[in-house]
């Protein structure tokens, strides 16, 4: 099931016994948990029928034990284990059904979960946030988890996928957002979905209803300097303004902390190859080039001026330095140069 159809379900108090929440990025993983942790039961009914543990501090045994309660005055109980990955055999052994320890005498090898999925208690929801990893899908328990309850995977969003992200989000919110200003987030903040989210909901704190964030606003609440970052650098390199580039990457020498080289040459290595990407394109519509190229519509005259500027053998050429440059500053090819000076040197490479 998807993110929408688990959240559209469990506003119809269409409840499933068992969530098993997995996958890479945790963000929808707390959201759907959170939900269930806040909106399934009532206050009253929360102090007698919610359980909310962590997978360190628990056992198969327990948990199930845990599980096989029957609410109190109220139709559910709910049980949430956060961080599940850290549930020991939450998967299942792949051992015998019996195995012997190092005393001689056999161990316990039930597959306590496996029997719980069996026969899940109906009047128990019971979620499992299993964090940055998906189980082992050759275990009984997972084979299993379909037919017994909803299961989750969460993927990680590529980074060129999030200014749309940012905007749904910022809709989703009754609000609208400069598509500069989602490029700026997804530029700054990375695919982070839980940071992105915080920083949006900041920024909707002083606004009404319908307004819309800009960029100014994402610059002067996010510490980002409104004419010296990252996007700015590459709309001087696209227009090969040689003055702006160089004051960009000067104050990018100056203040390392806020401008890290291993942040900034991954953004330069992926906006040239969009660049020469672009090249290649025969079809030249703007909603054909924006979906090819991963960005936003809006953007797609500057990079169209850009692919002027720069031609296919240019581009390669580029990205040749910018992979050169990669690699001194992480100083597996000899460099005496600080991360200020190899930044200079390659603006100028890329420029002239």
């Amino acid at each position: 099931m998807t993110f929408d159809q688990i959240i559209g379900n469990l506003k119809k108090k269409i409840y499933a016994p068992v969530y098993f929440l997995q996958g890479e990025e945790p963000f929808y993983i707390d959201q759907i948990a959170a939900y269930i942790e806040n909106e399934v039961l009532s206050d009253a009914e929360k102090e007698f029928n919610q359980t909310v543990v962590y997978g360190k501090d628990l056992d198969l045994p327990t948990l199930i034990s845990y599980a096989k309660r029957y609410p109190m005055m109220s139709n559910y109980q709910v049980v949430i284990v956060k961080e599940a990955q850290d549930l020991k055999d939450i998967g299942g052994k792949k051992e015998s059904s019996e195995s012997v320890s190092k005393a001689g005498k056999k161990s316990d090898t039930k597959d306590h979960f496996y029997e719980y999925l069996q026969n899940p208690t109906p009047t128990t929801i019971l979620v499992l946030c299993y964090k940055y990893k998906t189980l082992d899908k050759r275990t009984k328990a997972a084979k299993t988890l379909e037919k017994a309850g909803v299961v989750f995977e969460s993927k990680k969003i590529y980074a060129d996928k999030v200014p749309a992200w940012v905007n749904q989000y910022v809709l989703s919110k009754g609000h609208r957002i400069n598509p500069k200003a989602a490029a700026l987030m997804a530029e700054y903040l990375g695919a982070d979905l839980s940071r992105v989210a915080n920083e949006v909901n900041k920024l909707l704190l002083n606004l009404k209803p319908g307004d819309e964030i800009s960029a100014r606003l994402v610059e002067e609440n996010i510490g980002i300097s409104k004419e010296f970052n990252i996007f700015e650098l590459q709309n001087a390199l696209g227009k090969r303004n040689i003055l702006k580039a160089n004051q960009i990457v000067n104050y990018f020498g100056a203040n390392p902390k806020n401008n890290p080289i291993q942040f900034t040459l991954p953004q330069l290595y992926s906006y040239f190859l969009k660049l020469l990407t672009l090249h290649s394109i025969t079809d030249r519509s703007q909603n054909n080039v924006a979906s090819i190229l991963g960005v936003h519509p809006y953007f797609v005259s500057d990079y169209e001026n850009a692919a002027r500027a720069y031609s296919r053998d240019h581009c390669i050429r580029n990205i040749s330095y910018i992979r050169d440059y990669d690699l001194r500053s992480k100083g597996i090819k000899a460099s005496s140069a600080d991360d200020g000076a190899l930044m200079k040197e390659l603006v100028y490479r890329i420029l002239h």
